[in-house]
């Protein structure tokens, strides 16, 4: 049985998530812990913290995942905003540890014209000033990116690049985002082009590094860089593509987060139920 979950509001608490997270049938779920379109942010007092940590262990959800804001880019040439995007980054892994999550997805950002080379400094910097900072078991998240204008990590080559350089590597691992990787250019729709896909991610990243599955339908075609969620199932992966994914024992053992969207054809329940179902 895969276990599969949403992205669920902390609107109100941020414990009354794991409630939401119930009644929408998840095995599991993520958060954003703080405003994800503003820089100012709720300090999380021991009460709520007791509340989200305690109702988490009585529901048997695991693994809970906190996902940084929007805000940050930690690949941002402007110093403003990049040492902005390093506090955020310091805050989240304060807080995720607070709340005993024991992983944070962050995206990788944008270069912004700057050059590839140093959007990679920036972030590889980033990444160890804030491991120094804050000591604790949250494991990092790099997620893989859409390969959209002056974005960072739409190759694994890109990622392999900036995990080589961080100083705590037991403290990196890898969130892969079906959507990203197929409007990058990454096949996955048949057992051979998902089995190729695999082995190249195997042989540049490796699998044991591997954590957590962004599972997500495109709007868009193979390698055209467009970053558009579809309903799994109703996108150009389709519910083959799904389904030969899903058969995947790789792909099965982790934890999977639908970051779908929720309209008049489906919400979240409907695409969590569709999951399962090509799991069968």
């Amino acid at each position: 049985m895969v276990r599969v979950g949403v992205h669920v509001s902390i609107a109100g608490s941020i414990d009354k998530a794991v409630g939401r997270a119930i009644e929408k049938g998840c095995d599991t779920f993520q958060i954003f812990s703080r405003n994800p379109r503003g820089w100012k942010l709720k300090e999380l007092t021991e009460i709520v913290i007791t509340r989200f940590t305690e109702k988490v262990e009585h529901s048997g959800i695991f693994p809970p995942v906190d996902h940084m804001p929007y805000l940050p880019n930690l690949a941002a040439p402007a110093d403003k905003v990049y040492h902005q995007s390093v506090a955020a980054l310091v805050e989240e892994l304060k807080r995720s540890g607070s709340l005993r999550i024991p992983y944070i997805v962050t995206h990788l950002g944008s270069h912004r014209g700057y050059g590839k080379a140093e959007g990679l400094r920036r972030i590889v910097n980033a990444i160890n000033t804030a491991f120094n900072e804050v000591d604790n078991r949250v494991m990092l998240l790099l997620e893989n990116t859409a390969g959209t204008k002056n974005s960072m990590g739409g190759t694994f080559e890109d990622i392999r690049h900036i995990m080589d350089r961080v100083e705590q590597q037991e403290r990196i691992g890898i969130c892969f985002d079906t959507c990203h990787a197929f409007v990058a250019g990454y096949e996955l729709r048949t057992e051979k082009s998902l089995k190729a896909t695999m082995q190249h991610f195997d042989a540049v990243i490796g699998l044991e590094r591997l954590k957590l599955i962004h599972l997500n339908d495109a709007k868009a075609g193979r390698n055209s860089r467009l970053d558009r969620h579809e309903h799994i199932g109703l996108g150009y992966i389709g519910e083959e593509g799904f389904r030969v994914m899903l058969k995947d024992e790789r792909i099965r053992e982790l934890p999977i987060i639908l970051e779908t969207p929720v309209d008049d054809r489906r919400g979240d329940i409907e695409n969590i139920r569709k999951v399962r179902e090509l799991a069968e």
